[in-house]
């Protein structure tokens, strides 16, 4: 199903684009990075290359370039960019986009005294948000607990998680549980349409401060007989 797909991946130079892009690349699969500044985007290509090296995989396939043109190069379009900007940045590559499965990986939340929470989002979640402003490609939101510290450890050689994956259409989640299975330890799941994407995105909240109390790096696991 990966055969021939080209990542890229929006935000690729942040801690959770860089590291889901680190274990694609790991995997076989092309990756373009994507930032606003196309030199630093090819850096941090580069910084990937050498570090895969370094684990025996000398021919990954990793480039930088600015986010349209990662947008336009790319088959599957991850977005792992800030909350802040989200809409303006998506609806700025709506061209490049079109057509396209595009993978929310977004999660809107917010800091305060008494530690994180999730923001409310008009559109539901961010993925509704991002589909509401890009009406030509198809959304689907994924990848939204994992955790980047784990991702970048490559002596951590499988990811002990589940990635639970929500869309309209069949064949796009499947594709992008694919996605997720590439990387050792992973499991993709099925979480429902779109309009589940919210309370996907908000267990980061619950996610993050498990890790604060606890100084790990939480991930979910679904139980149950036949999964």
């Amino acid at each position: 199903m990966l055969e021939g797909v080209t990542v890229g991946v929006l935000g690729g130079t942040g801690a959770q684009g860089r590291g889901l892009a680190l274990r694609w690349a790991a995997a076989g699969i092309p990756v373009v990075l994507g930032s606003r500044d196309a030199a630093r985007a090819e850096a941090a290509a580069k910084e990937l290359v050498d570090l895969l090296a370094d684990f025996g995989t000398p021919d990954a396939q990793v480039t930088g370039a600015d986010n349209a043109v990662c947008a336009a190069r790319s088959d599957v379009v991850v977005a792992a960019v800030p909350w802040e900007g989200h809409s303006e940045l998506l609806a700025l590559l709506a061209s490049e986009l079109e057509g396209k499965v595009v993978v929310d990986c977004v999660n809107p939340i917010g800091f305060g005294k008494t530690g994180p929470f999730p923001l409310d989002v008009a559109e539901g979640s961010a993925a509704q948000q991002a589909q509401a402003v890009l009406p030509g490609s198809r959304i689907i939101g994924a990848f939204h607990n994992v955790s980047a510290v784990v991702l970048a450890d490559m002596l951590q050689t499988e990811v002990d998680t589940d990635v639970l994956v929500v869309g309209e259409e069949r064949a796009d989640t499947d594709l992008v549980i694919a996605l997720a299975e590439a990387i050792p330890g992973v499991r993709g799941l099925f979480g429902g349409r779109l309009g589940n994407a919210g309370q996907v995105e908000k267990l980061t909240a619950n996610l993050i401060a498990i890790n604060r109390r606890h100084k790990t790096h939480a991930g979910i696991r679904i139980t149950g007989h036949g999964l």
